[in-house]
């Protein structure tokens, strides 16, 4: 293990080379090219030899660290204002073995919506060569490729903005800057729209038999039947903190609930809208009850309600009038008092690590998971892989019940000392025991906090999407856990679904959801445009045929809705007949009448589509445009095919 520091309770910047005011001419380090051999995603390999002529920020990161994600609104606001001239480029150095892996880092980029070139430095190649020291770390480089300064922690967008346009306007007067745009090859843009997207906490009632859970990057809180049946949807999907009802509220990468069934209230850890909100579902309302919308600043004493300004709070439970938040931004535990809406710190000194003792003298690490037994609290305790124990009263104290440190982490079963997590984030108390998302080794683990001894209770420990035996399936990244009728339902984050443990058959299975629509519903098109060449064919001709072809490995979802609609600009050339399809088909096959004349044919489609065990679902708007041409050596047959790919 390389021993270096994690800056994650920095908040000030820090310049270690450089001027924050203004460009400092007589800089002598030259920035180290980029070594050879390294994966890159969001673009073809770069070397800094190509970027001559451009403003460069190396973003050094990880995508466990609470703070490296703090710092991405920052560099998005300087990559929109500098588009032109600046090229900011990711430098993802794991800490977590599962976070070395390419495929890993992007579902990060993509839960993120991450859109600059971001590079795989799984070795510490790139770290080692800039002499980094913590996460998150940032490296100005000016247009001839020397370094301009160099940062360690939060708040970097005035002294990035300051510098950045220093440099811009000196290299600018010289002639040395180019505006000409590089070429990025977005993720996104080879990813298939799921109709989940990153699902985080999840919330089981068995006396209605409801789930409700975040879908955390479509911004939304959903409501479902047990066996899977959509039933309210709250959240327009837009990100943002607005307040109102189901479908015009606003939330931002929620994660945590809480449902209060003797209130018929939910209250959601607001995560990225740093807020915590609740929904009242009699009135089929959303309101915020704390948080000011902005991050807190380091060591924040707390306030009331809209005041308050809170720090990524990610999961909350409740006891009495009070809700427990585990405020993974500030390593602490934080209350909310229901009646009054005054939010204080409860446990942790806000300093990142593991160490037991009072209240407020103890460390935690980014506490992403909180349940309770009803007289204690337990924490999934991320970046220490640990899982803590908070005893409630005048007295009250942390204790560990696994975990040993920042940098040790595994996947160990056993007792403690020995016994190891890799970066959990869910937690939930059942009959005794603990049951935790063993987030990074796509595990979960049963835990008795009396003895401290941890055993495998499902998944394999490789990412995937099988069902079956509880060992022998497997999920990516699991998040959130909840108990109903016998049942696990677990949020399976990056595989976008629901799995199912069922306790009497030992197996593990997908949460089919129903009525998807509500899930893909909206005016607006966001889909794929497909524009055509033009077809040719002859007057009376009968029939636009349309071939649909799905990626390898699906097929259309049973029993959801398809929608398809087959518009003419110029019926007298093109007349539609009837569209009435109502079930997909690879070839479907719609009646027309055509004469003499040219006409734009426009198709648009909804369709849902699954891996082959109905598991991992996936949505896609398309509208396709096909220009005709109605002579008479035209063909027989109007036909077009459309491929999705992904």
């Amino acid at each position: 293990m390389k021993t270096f520091k994690i800056s994650t309770i920095l908040i000030i910047t820090v310049i270690l080379v450089g001027a924050v005011m203004g460009y400092k001419a007589d800089a002598k380090e030259m920035a180290p090219e980029f070594p050879s051999g390294l994966t890159w995603l969001n673009s073809q390999p770069l070397k800094l030899s190509d970027l001559h002529g451009k403003v460069v920020l190396l973003d050094f990161w990880t995508y466990c660290c609470i703070n490296c994600m703090h710092i991405i609104p920052d560099l998005k606001r300087l990559e929109t204002k500098y588009k032109d001239e600046l090229v900011v480029i990711g430098v993802h150095s794991a800490k977590f073995e599962n976070e070395k892996l390419t495929r890993n880092i992007k579902e990060a980029i993509l839960r993120y919506d991450i859109r600059h070139p971001v590079i795989n430095d799984n070795n510490f190649k790139v770290w080692n060569e800039y002499n980094a020291q913590a996460w998150p770390t940032l490296v100005l480089i000016d247009p001839t490729g020397y370094i301009v300064s160099k940062s360690s922690g939060e708040g970097v967008y005035d002294a990035f903005d300051s510098q950045i346009a220093s440099v811009i306007k000196e290299f600018d007067s010289r002639g040395q800057l180019s505006r000409v745009p590089i070429k990025l090859k977005l993720e996104k843009e080879t990813t298939p729209v799921s109709i989940l997207s990153y699902p985080g906490k999840i919330v089981a009632d068995e006396k209605t038999g409801r789930l409700f859970f975040t879908d955390s990057d479509h911004n939304r809180v959903v409501i479902s039947s047990l066996d899977g049946q959509i039933q309210e949807v709250i959240g327009s999907g837009d990100a943002g903190p607005k307040d109102g009802d189901y479908s015009s509220a606003q939330f931002y990468r929620p994660q945590g609930l809480f449902f209060d069934s003797d209130k018929n209230v939910i209250y959601v850890a607001d995560t990225d809208n740093h807020a915590i909100r609740k929904i009242d579902l009699a009135p089929k309302t959303v309101k915020t009850l704390a948080g000011t919308g902005k991050q807190a600043g380091f060591l924040e004493r707390g306030g009331f309600g809209r005041t308050a300004a809170l720090n990524s709070p990610w999961d909350l439970v409740m006891l009495g009038d009070k809700l427990y938040i585990a405020m993974a931004g500030a390593h602490q535990i934080w209350t909310l008092d229901i009646k009054t809406l005054e939010t204080l710190p409860f446990a942790g000194s806000g300093r990142e690590n593991i160490s037991d003792g009072p209240l407020d003298g103890a460390a935690l690490a980014q506490p992403s998971g909180i349940t309770t037994d009803g007289t204690k609290l337990y924490i999934a305790d991320s970046e220490v892989s640990g899982v803590r124990e908070i005893s409630l009263g005048p007295n009250g104290k942390v204790s560990t019940i696994i975990g040993q440190g920042l940098f040790e982490f595994g996947d160990i079963d056993g007792k403690y000392p020995k016994a190891r997590l890799q970066h959990p984030i869910g937690i939930a108390y059942r009959d005794g025991y603990l049951y935790v998302a063993d987030t990074y080794n796509h595990k979960i683990k049963k835990v008795n906090p009396r003895t401290k001894e941890v055993t495998t209770l499902i998944g394999k420990g490789a990412p995937g999407m099988d069902d079956g035996p509880a060992l022998q399936s497997s999920l990516n990244e699991p998040n959130g856990l909840a108990f109903a009728d016998g049942k696990i339902y677990i949020t399976d984050t990056n595989n976008h679904s629901i799995r199912i443990f069922d306790a009497v058959s030992g197996n593990v299975s997908t949460l089919n959801l129903k009525g998807l629509e509500m899930l893909t519903q909206g005016d607006a098109f966001h889909g794929e445009e497909k524009e055509f060449p033009t077809v040719e064919i002859a007057p009376g001709t009968s029939k636009l045929s349309l071939e649909l072809i799905l990626p390898k490995g699906t097929e259309f979802t049973k029993d959801a809705p398809f929608n398809l609609e087959v518009k003419s600009d110029n019926p007298k050339v093109v007349n539609i007949k009837s569209s009435a399809i109502s079930k997909p088909m690879e070839k479907l096959e719609i009646p027309i009448v055509a004469s003499t004349g040219k006409a734009l044919v426009t198709v648009d489609l909804n369709i849902y589509y699954c891996s082959g065990n109905q598991g991992q679902c996936y949505f896609k708007d398309a509208r396709l445009k096909i220009p005709v041409s109605v002579i008479d050596k035209g063909g027989a047959t109007l036909a077009a095919t459309y491929e999705i790919k992904h």
